[in-house]
């Protein structure tokens, strides 16, 4: 009986303390959890949709970060190919983060082996954590 009792009492004591924290929480909108910050209206412009695309705007086109991508995009692309196109520069550019990297789209011009000066579209995925790349698509875009 002495067991049920103190089980009880811990048990009584554990919800109570749940209740209070919600109610601390909900009165304080800025709250910062572990580095996030609390987001009150999904709604929000600048929360990116999950899953989509947005502007690399943090990274513009002329980052050398994106127009290394891209150089390296067209190189992977050569090597499995062995067109011998020859990297341009990246036009435009998107960045979709995801659980394990990021994934980019690039728009760049490339010119091929007789000098033709063509778009190609390409989807990176880099890991900077394994600090590994992966040429997931490439493809030339058709002219207008």
């Amino acid at each position: 009986m002495r067991a049920i009792t103190s089980f009880l009492l811990i048990a009584v004591a554990a919800i109570a303390l749940c209740s209070v924290a919600p109610t601390a929480a909900a009165r304080a909108p800025h709250i910062i959890v572990g580095g996030w910050r609390l987001i009150k209206d999904v709604k929000d412009p600048h929360i990116q949709e999950l899953g989509g695309w947005s502007p690399a705007s943090a990274r513009d086109v002329s980052d050398p970060h994106i127009q290394e991508l891209g150089s390296w995009a067209v190189a992977e692309h050569t090597k499995q190919a062995n067109d011998g196109l020859r990297f341009g520069k990246v036009i435009n550019a998107q960045e979709q983060q995801i659980v394990d990297g990021v994934n980019y789209k690039l728009l760049l011009d490339a010119a091929d082996a007789s000098g033709n000066v063509a778009n190609y579209g390409a989807v990176v995925h880099e890991q900077e954590r394994t600090n590994t790349r992966e040429l997931m698509a490439f493809a030339r875009v058709p002219a207008k």
